[in-house]
């Protein structure tokens, strides 16, 4: 299970470092010591959260847009059959669903608590793992 450091779960979430250390103060989110002995989050855990958030998340007014978007983000959930994989992400406020085939799933080593890059053009979406 993958452990996230403050400032990578914030930026995931779409939050400031203070505001996801106020909701570890608050018991919103269970702290995790890492190697380093710095708190950080449980990528499981902070999966969950970030679902969570988007049951009450407000849709923001569209200025512009562009055909090309890449949405760095969390995996909340990850569905396998025989053939093909659902993955679901969390990238801030925004809930990005992705069809693969389950070979590509198991390729990328996507879990709950990932950290992914879902690049976004028309209606196909491809999820990539950023670099470490």
């Amino acid at each position: 299970m993958p452990n996230l450091r403050i400032s990578e779960a914030a930026a995931l979430l779409g939050v400031s470092d203070d505001t996801l250390r106020r909701w570890i103060d608050q018991g919103r989110l269970e702290p995790v010591v890492l190697d380093n002995g710095r708190k950080g989050v449980s990528g499981t855990e902070l999966a969950a959260f970030a679902q969570k958030m988007t049951e009450t998340a407000e849709h923001g007014a569209t200025v512009a847009a562009s055909a090309r978007n890449r949405m760095r983000g969390i995996v909340t959930r990850v569905l396998k059959d025989g053939v093909m994989a659902q993955v679901d992400m969390q990238a801030g406020p925004f809930r990005v669903t992705s069809l693969m085939s389950r070979e590509a799933a198991d390729e990328l080593g996507l879990e709950v608590g990932s950290v992914a890059v879902a690049s976004i053009k028309s209606t196909h979406v491809v999820v990539e793992i950023p670099e470490a």
